[in-house]
């Protein structure tokens, strides 16, 4: 086990650190945070370090958030299952210090155009529609492909690990 990092005073983009608040039930440390927009939150540590947590909630509501609300996608700082699939998908693939972008954005995998950007959530809703209950987004016919029109579905857990990519054998040191 690795030492706990005291983050109080620290700065994360938009949260400052104020005290520690306890941990999850899994171990993890958390922390009170006051955003820049006032709002007091309490987030785990690791995702202040890795830059998963940004705000308080407001920083994604105003960068991607554009036409959520009026599309019915996102209501008191909660976000809908299609938006969260969407802005999951960007992350693998767009931004590093995300835990999974080494298998997605890592090995070459983007986002298309259409799903970026201003309008990208409000054009995702349009080609995809909503996320049915039980399903999340997949890659399908080609899961080495771009997230695209052509190219996804929204697929149970039994067909995304159907489509999941074959793993090559670890090779043995001689």
């Amino acid at each position: 086990m690795t030492a706990k990092q005291d983050l109080a005073g620290r700065r994360f983009d938009r949260l400052s650190v104020v005290s520690e608040a306890g941990r999850t039930n899994s171990g993890k440390v958390t922390w009170h945070c006051v955003c820049d927009c006032g709002k007091k939150t309490v987030t785990v540590g690791v995702s202040l370090t890795t830059g998963n947590t940004r705000s308080c909630g407001c920083w994604e509501i105003e960068q991607r958030g554009k036409g959520l609300t009026k599309h019915g996608h996102a209501s008191g700082g909660k976000f809908s299952p299609t938006y969260m699939s969407w802005t999951g998908m960007f992350n693998r693939c767009v931004r590093p210090k995300s835990t999974a972008y080494a298998y997605y954005g890592g090995r070459g995998i983007k986002v298309c155009e259409r799903w970026q950007g201003d309008d990208g959530f409000a054009n995702f809703l349009t080609d995809m529609g909503e996320r049915p209950a039980g399903k999340t987004l997949d890659r399908y016919p080609d899961n080495n492909g771009n997230y695209e029109l052509g190219n996804c579905r929204w697929a149970t857990p039994l067909e995304q690990a159907r489509n999941r990519r074959r793993k090559t054998p670890a090779r043995k040191m001689a």
